[in-house]
């Protein structure tokens, strides 16, 4: 269970620095992460790479569609539980082509297969390797933060629904 907990922790972190510089590429307005939490991860590139990790070996196109498609889904799911328990939109995709509810798109799903393919590809050995070397209590450790985060972050946006708010307390 532990290199799994590590393999969203790591995604997420990765998935927080894609943010970021797709945020300085686009020069988005919104310079910030599109988040959940205050620790810079986002969780929602984790959770897409769980689905993809947990579907069984496969080629590179086969990975590429159906990782992309198990990142949509979890995509999807994250975005409408935002929606939902939160009162939050984390993004909005409404003016993207081929967008469903604006929750999730055509060209973002595509960008997922291959971010999938890539991460499969090039990155998962490297993170299977650190995960299995990281000890116990370490993994405790960052259990308990992690965590918190989620726990005050949750109740902060279920209490408010800000989410530009919650951007504004963030550390990163």
């Amino acid at each position: 269970m532990a290199p799994w907990l590590w393999f969203f922790w790591i995604y997420s972190f990765l998935g927080w620095l894609v943010e970021l510089a797709f945020a300085a590429l686009t020069r988005s307005e919104e310079k910030r992460r599109r988040c959940l939490l205050v620790l810079p991860l986002c969780p929602v590139y984790g959770l897409g790479m769980l689905a993809a990790l947990a579907l069984p070996p496969m080629g590179w196109a086969g990975l590429t569609l159906w990782g992309g498609l198990a990142a949509t889904a979890a995509e999807y799911l994250y975005h409408w539980a935002g929606e939902r328990f939160l009162r939050v939109r984390f993004w909005d995709y409404s003016q993207v082509p081929g967008n469903l509810r604006g929750r999730v798109c055509l060209p973002f799903s595509l960008a997922w297969g291959l971010l999938v393919w890539a991460a499969v590809r090039f990155v998962q050995p490297g993170v299977a390797a650190l995960a299995a070397a990281i000890p116990p209590g370490v993994t405790f450790l960052f259990l308990l933060v992690f965590t918190a985060d989620a726990v005050c972050s949750l109740w902060f946006l279920r209490a408010t629904g800000d989410l530009r708010g919650m951007r504004r307390a963030g550390l990163f």
